[in-house]
């Protein structure tokens, strides 16, 4: 992994790579995010197994790739912000969580800016595990970018719960293990990662806010 460690005061036991060469995100003002956080397992990955620790099985999720390549060809920055909590249940090691990500890597064709993971059980009680904020703010802070100038894309409410706790915007693509109280609570929704990314890059005069209303 090319990445290197590094730390936040937000979320100071969260695990947080950045990308040193990273290109400097797009200039705020366009209406545009300046980043795009999203959620890992039934995101930009299929949840299949649960607590995967084997690159051989990552499988990208439907339109992961070429949403990744959209954002990365208008300058937006782009990022993970993951719950893993089988670190913490003792299922999984930092070296394979940071071997899958080098694979979901491969299968994008591009490093991404940052990745911040939380290792922590539902009952630790820590400040990045989803809804919390810490890991939308820990990610910002790394890339240099305002949180309202970010959007989290992710398929339960705990990772809209965490970007709007975070001050970011959000858009959940729903999978079958979505909720449908989430789905309803969600302030935008999407059918898929492109369709969700193109909503947000679509043309015309408009506030950060409106992208985020995609089908509702």
């Amino acid at each position: 992994m090319r990445h290197v460690p590094a730390r936040s005061a937000f979320a100071p036991d969260a695990w947080v790579y950045v990308d040193p060469a990273r290109p400097r995100p797009r200039d705020s003002g366009s209406g545009l995010p300046r980043a795009v956080l999203f959620d890992r397992d039934g995101t930009l990955t299929e949840d299949d197994p649960p607590y995967n620790g084997d690159p051989d099985n990552v499988v990208l999720r439907p339109g992961a790739k070429e949403a990744v390549l959209l954002l990365r060809a208008r300058r937006i920055a782009v990022g993970v912000v993951s719950n893993q909590s089988g670190v913490g249940r003792g299922l999984l090691t930092r070296a394979q969580v940071e071997s899958v990500a080098d694979r979901i890597q491969h299968l994008l064709d591009d490093p991404l800016d940052v990745w911040t993971f939380c290792p922590h059980t539902p009952g630790e009680g820590c400040a990045c595990r989803k809804p919390e904020p810490g890991m939308v703010l820990a990610g910002t802070e790394a890339l240099g970018v305002d949180p309202a100038d970010t959007v989290v894309i992710g398929d339960i409410g705990a990772d809209l719960g965490a970007a709007a706790a975070a001050g970011a915007g959000g858009i959940l693509v729903p999978t079958p293990v979505t909720r449908a109280e989430e789905i309803a609570a969600a302030p935008g929704t999407a059918p898929d990662l492109f369709s969700a990314v193109s909503h947000l890059l679509r043309p015309g005069p408009r506030s950060l806010p409106l992208a985020r209303e995609v089908s509702r």
